[in-house]
């Protein structure tokens, strides 16, 4: 007589459950314009959300400009500036994929995504801006500059128009910027970046090299132009920019990655390999990615023990990752 009343309060345990998770998505989502909840209330809905928590920042200081990039295989790299609140929240178009979070132009963290697992994922970081020089960063705050009373309101305009993904309103408020203040090789930098997400490759170009006119050894600037001759396929060119940053930052994980990729992408396995080697040894967890990058690259090669060699090495680092019973049964069929 009891089991139907235990059945009757489990299932209004999991739709509390159910009710619970999706009031969180919507509260993190709604500064991004959506409703999950309204998708589908009872079933799993394709975002991935979360909240950046600063330490480390003044209470009554202006904030810094914080944002996450999603990228996966099946749209392009997707950007979300974050307000006081810190959410964030992307509708997604497929599994996998990666988060990067960015403070004031940095790399400050970065995550992959389980290709497999809930569709409705949230992930938070906590960054302590002071420690930016740790891993996975890739450059040091030593480029900040002072800030400067007349450009103030309009960087905090073009980062308003970033977070309503208005990037022509954007690259406006930053043309202003640099025309009030020409030596501003952080807003030259900027520019750059914005260009470069609409594909102005001509324009992002010249307000790159003005960065680095203005401060040669700004690291941000030479590996956004880097990322920007991958894209353009520009492969070789891509390897000797990625080179010319480690000789400014060489215990840059990030950048040894970049570096692993571009030679990958140029045909040449074994430097690319040694690069995403080096990547993993200066950040073991943090670049714990590129174990399943040489795994891909090893079973496309048909050595399968060297793949599996990766796999082990990915696990002992990511040990509770969604696919871990795929990569152990690679591991089981393709004993060392």
């Amino acid at each position: 007589m009891r089991s139907p009343v235990r059945f009757i309060l489990i299932c209004f345990a999991s739709i509390v459950f159910v009710l619970n998770a999706n009031a969180q998505v919507d509260e993190m989502c709604t500064e991004a314009g959506f409703i999950p909840s309204l998708d589908s209330p009872f079933a799993h809905v394709p975002y991935v959300f979360g909240r950046v928590t600063l330490k480390g920042v003044d209470p009554v200081a202006k904030l810094p400009s914080v944002s996450v990039t999603l990228t996966d295989s099946q749209q392009p790299a997707n950007r979300f500036m974050l307000g006081r609140s810190g959410n964030y929240c992307f509708k997604r178009t497929g599994g996998g994929g990666t988060l990067v979070v960015q403070v004031d132009g940095i790399e400050a963290a970065r995550r992959t995504l389980p290709s497999m697992g809930s569709s409705q994922q949230r992930e938070d970081f906590e960054i302590t801006v002071g420690q930016l020089l740790s891993p996975p960063a890739v450059v040091s705050t030593k480029f900040s500059r002072p800030l400067n009373a007349k450009t103030v309101d309009l960087y905090r305009q073009a980062t308003e128009s970033e977070r309503n993904k208005d990037l022509d309103k954007a690259v406006g408020f930053i043309k202003e910027i640099v025309s009030v203040d020409a030596a501003d090789f952080i807003a030259w930098a900027k520019l750059g970046s914005l260009y470069f997400e609409q594909q102005a490759y001509t324009d992002a170009d010249g307000a790159f090299r003005k960065s680095l006119e203005l401060r040669v050894d700004y690291t941000p600037a030479w590996i956004n132009v880097g990322q920007m001759r991958v894209a353009q396929k520009q492969y070789v060119a891509a390897i000797e920019i990625f080179k010319h940053a480690l000789e400014l930052e060489p215990s840059s994980a990030r950048v040894f990655q970049l570096l692993g990729e571009a030679y990958l992408l140029n045909k040449q396995g074994t430097l690319g390999v040694e690069a995403l080697n080096q990547a993993i040894k200066l950040d073991p967890v943090g670049m714990a990615e590129c174990h399943l990058q040489l795994a891909h690259l090893y079973e496309l090669a048909k050595a399968n023990k060297l793949a599996t060699k990766e796999y082990k090495l990915f696990l002992a680092q990511v040990p509770n990752h969604p696919d871990k019973a795929k990569f152990e049964k690679f591991i089981k069929d393709n004993p060392e």
